[in-house]
This record gives C-alpha cells, sequence and structure tokens, in this order.
C-alpha cells in the first residue's frame, strides 16, 4: 500500500474515523439529574449504535483509504471498493442524525422518558459522520481535497538506469589507464596518452561513446499530477498498475509519445497518457 497515493481528501476521511473512534468511548445519553457516578453507556454497549454508526463509518472509511492506497483495485460484485465505502459513511451519518432526534428510541412512544436526551458521544459521532460523509463524497469533485496528501520527495541524484557509479567497474576513474595508452606505459610530458618512442599523431581517434537504448534518450525520474494506469508492454488494454501521485517513476524508453516506466517493485510497462508529468 503507497501512502503517498492518498489524497487531502483521505486525510480527513482518517481524522474523522479517529474521531468517530473516539467518540464511541463517550456516554451516548445524557439524563437529567443523574448522579456523575451513574453508569451510562457509551455505543460499544448500544448494539444498534455500535453498528449503524461506529463500525459502519470506519469499515467505510477504512474501504475508501484502501481503495486508494492499492495499486490496483479489489473489486466486490463488480464494483470498486470505494463505493461501498462512500455508501457505508453516508448510511453512518444518516444513523447518527436518527440516533440525535430520538435518543432514547421505542421508550418516547410508550409514555416517555422525557429526561433521555443525546450525550457527548451521540454528538461527536454525529460530527465525525458528518465529516467523513462529506469528504468521501465531496473528495472526487473538489480540487483542493484531490491533492496529495504528502508532498513529492524529490530523488537524491539518481543514476541514470543501466549507468556505472562513479569509480566503479569499467569506469575511467583516477588512477585508470585512459584511451590510447598501453598498459603499464609512461605518458610523456605534454603527450597523454602517447606510447614511449612513438613519432606523435595529429589527431587520436577516440573511443566511441556508448550510446542509451533509444537513440538520444536518457532515462529520467517523473512523478504523475493524477493516478494513471500502466499498460502492459505487449499491448493489452488491461492496466498491470496504477501510477500515483506523490511516487517517483523511472522511464526507461520512449515510444512515441508514450513511455515504459518502471515501477518500485520492478514491473515495466507503457504510460499511455504523459501530460503534466513533473520530471525529476
Amino acid at each position: 500500500m503507497n501512502i503517498r497515493s492518498l489524497t487531502r481528501g483521505d486525510g480527513v476521511v482518517i481524522g474523522a474515523a479517529v474521531l468517530l473512534l473516539i467518540a464511541s468511548f463517550l456516554d451516548i445519553y445524557s439524563i437529567d439529574g443523574a448522579a456523575d457516578s451513574a453508569n451510562i453507556p457509551n455505543a460499544w454497549g448500544s448494539g444498534p449504535v455500535l453498528l449503524s454508526v461506529t463500525l459502519a463509518g470506519i469499515i467505510g472509511a477504512a474501504l475508501i483509504v484502501v481503495a486508494h492506497g492499492l495499486p490496483q483495485v479489489p473489486k466486490v460484485a463488480g464494483l470498486d471498493l470505494g463505493p461501498f465505502g462512500i455508501a457505508f459513511t453516508v448510511f453512518a451519518a444518516w444513523s447518527a442524525l436518527g440516533n440525535i432526534f430520538d435518543p432514547a428510541g421505542g421508550f418516547d412512544n410508550n409514555g416517555g422518558i422525557d429526561t433521555i436526551g443525546a450525550g457527548t458521544g451521540l454528538i461527536l459521532s454525529l460530527i465525525a459522520t458528518l465529516a467523513l460523509a462529506g469528504a468521501a463524497v465531496a473528495t472526487p469533485l473538489v480540487p483542493a481535497l484531490k491533492g496529495p496528501l504528502l508532498p513529492a520527495p524529490k530523488p537524491a541524484a539518481p543514476q541514470p538506469y543501466g549507468g556505472q557509479p562513479q569509480g566503479g567497474y569499467g569506469y575511467p576513474g583516477a588512477g585508470a589507464p585512459q584511451p590510447g595508452q598501453p598498459y603499464g606505459g609512461q605518458p610523456q610530458p605534454g603527450q597523454p596518452g602517447q606510447p614511449f618512442g612513438t613519432q606523435p599523431q595529429p589527431q587520436q581517434a577516440q573511443a566511441p561513446q556508448a550510446q542509451p537504448a533509444g537513440g538520444d534518450f536518457s532515462p529520467f525520474w517523473f512523478a504523475v499530477p493524477v493516478p494513471r494506469p500502466l499498460f502492459a508492454e505487449d499491448g493489452s488494454p488491461t492496466p498491470i498498475a496504477e501510477l500515483a501521485p506523490g511516487t517517483w517513476y523511472l522511464a526507461v524508453e520512449q515510444r512515441g509519445p508514450s513511455l515504459v516506466a518502471q515501477t518500485q517493485d520492478g514491473r515495466r510497462g507503457v504510460l499511455q497518457d504523459t501530460s503534466g508529468i513533473q520530471r525529476g
């Protein structure tokens, strides 16, 4: 699960779920004239409140966050987890509203318990579920909520794909024999790289530099502004992964307007939509 693919709306959902969990441990009833030592139940002592408000809201928040955090969203009955999560949060807010209006339930219809009102736990549960449902519904619609929750990290001087590190095997670092100089030979003053006892040449051909695959293309790091699918290199229409905002990926090849990208777990695929990408 990639937390950098979460949005600001997901952050509101997580915060509201935490508030809902805290509210579940507070009194759900406010009884006039009750002593401070009175044992007033919380949400965990009331099945209807626990199932329809607390657990429904927390389950809905978990489904939304998981749907946005996984590269491949699981499906239930052909639907993504996200819509199920939104439905759970709306149901939890609706149930909390009903408990606020009628905290005593059916007792009021039988001659009444007028001294029972909504407690701190129910009031906070209503606030949490309203924030939860509002963020879940508004995130796909409000640009401010669609932004990444965490800023994209800058790559620390990435090496070109397949390149040799400085001073590594095959890299002509300090002390390594230079092109045109025989192994063990001593260069003459003013003429580096010329064997001893030979006549200076007008110009010595330098060893050709190896060119990266794909002509003048150089691999680079990039990030996408919004989630985008990564398709298989064989042209299959089914995505093999989803590139998430806030994560750096390596472009290893260019195919026309598309890029062949490599994910952090080593999978390669074709990014067809390259508009608005940020180069590292």
